[in-house]
């Protein structure tokens, strides 16, 4: 089964990078790729270019989705509502419960 693969723009606490990856799932970081401080439209293209969902606290990507910009997931949480744990758990069952396809087009609320 296909797995899913993650793409954390630069405001994803490292941690729950760190925590993900222990765990053996694939996640590259904005930061790490050189792409801190792009434009939303460039992050959300180069996660679909690369099959990934992109995991944000920005409000922005949503609006992108609702303008009908083509994505692979976005999973969204609303900055300071969710502890580094909860972050983990649910990215978490979002690997652990769904395939890539399913995701692509559809937004997670976090």
């Amino acid at each position: 089964m296909p797995q899913i693969k993650f793409y954390f723009d630069e405001q994803v606490p490292a941690a729950v990078c760190k925590s993900l990856r222990r765990r053996g799932i694939d996640v590259l970081t904005a930061q790490e790729l050189g792409r801190g401080g792009l434009a939303d439209d460039a992050q959300l293209t180069f996660a679909l270019q690369e099959g990934r969902v992109m995991v944000t606290f920005d409000s922005d990507f949503i609006a992108l989705a609702a303008r009908g910009a083509e994505h692979s997931g976005i999973a969204y949480a609303k900055p300071g509502t969710r502890s580094i744990g909860e972050l983990v758990r649910a990215l978490l069952f979002i690997h652990g419960t769904l395939e890539p396809a399913e995701m692509v087009g559809h937004v997670e609320y976090l």
